[in-house]
């Protein structure tokens, strides 16, 4: 799992903050310096806090657990969506649908809805409607796959999710906290921190920034899931090692048995006979 330098964040951009008007105290630990009315972020801390994180969504992703990436902010849009999709992990570009981890069944349902709706194209019951019936449930399911289409694959609550700007995600890290979600996200000068369990201090404007970050939580997820498959395969070998001593072991029982059989009946015919000269 590799970290990004001191100077790759410099260049992405990651140390710029908010103005010095627009700051929140609780960052106060996390500022380097003022200049020309803008607050630097320090970052050899976004350096230490990239690393932590990365090591706790990798730990996530080799136990087979999902996070859910989200970031409805224009810059951040695509980089969630590439970066996310990449791992097979589900993502919230659009809108944040409110209710969607604390009242997470209604959502389930909807999302089937969705798949409901794409049977009836397969099966051929799409056909037997108007054309106005038609519109209405085409338009419906885009309406759907626009904002829950990312998500289809999620059954079950995620294991933690991943903000950019927690200010206008702020809905989402609210479910995430009331549930009890870690959330990891990417903080900056304007925004507070106490509510988020892994953050990231770093510039969550800059489409540069924002790519740098997630590109190391996204490998170190990727490795995870690396370790996991390998795990599994080696799993599967021990298994299967261990089964041929045992097929072996009973193709040996069943021998000594078939073995046995015969002599047990010559036992059992000679029992008479003995009986039978003792008389």
């Amino acid at each position: 799992m590799s970290t990004p330098t001191f100077d790759q964040l410099l260049e992405a951009g990651c140390h710029f903050g908010h103005l010095k008007r627009k700051w929140n105290p609780a960052m106060a630990p996390y500022i380097f310096m003022e200049r020309n009315g803008i607050h630097i972020i320090d970052l050899y801390k976004t350096a230490a806090k990239v690393e932590e994180a990365a090591a706790a969504l990798k730990s996530i992703a080799k136990a087979g657990k999902k996070v859910l990436f989200v970031a409805t902010k224009k810059q951040a849009k695509q980089v969630i969506a590439d970066k996310a999709s990449s791992i097979n992990m589900p993502y919230v570009t659009e809108r944040w649908p409110g209710g969607m981890l604390t009242n997470f069944p209604t959502i389930r349902k909807a999302v089937k809805k969705m798949a409901s709706i794409d049977k009836m194209t397969k099966d051929g019951t799409f056909d037997n409607l108007s054309k106005r019936e038609k519109l209405q449930i085409h338009r419906q399911r885009e309406k759907l796959e626009k904002t829950l289409g990312s998500i289809a694959d999620l059954n079950r609550l995620p294991s933690a999710i991943f903000v950019v700007d927690v200010l206008k995600e702020r809905i989402a890290v609210a479910e995430a906290n009331r549930l009890g979600i870690p959330v990891f996200a990417m903080v900056d000068t304007n925004s507070d921190p106490s509510n988020v369990d892994f953050m990231i201090p770093a510039n969550d404007d800059a489409s540069k920034s924002i790519e740098i970050i997630l590109d190391t939580v996204v490998s170190a997820m990727a490795e995870g899931l690396e370790e996991r498959k390998a795990e599994k395969v080696d799993t599967a070998a021990a298994e299967g090692e261990g089964a041929a001593p045992r097929r072996e072991r009973r193709r040996v029982r069943k021998g000594e048995e078939a073995a046995e059989a015969p002599a047990a009946e010559a036992e059992a015919a000679e029992a008479p006979a003995a009986n039978a000269t003792e008389e």
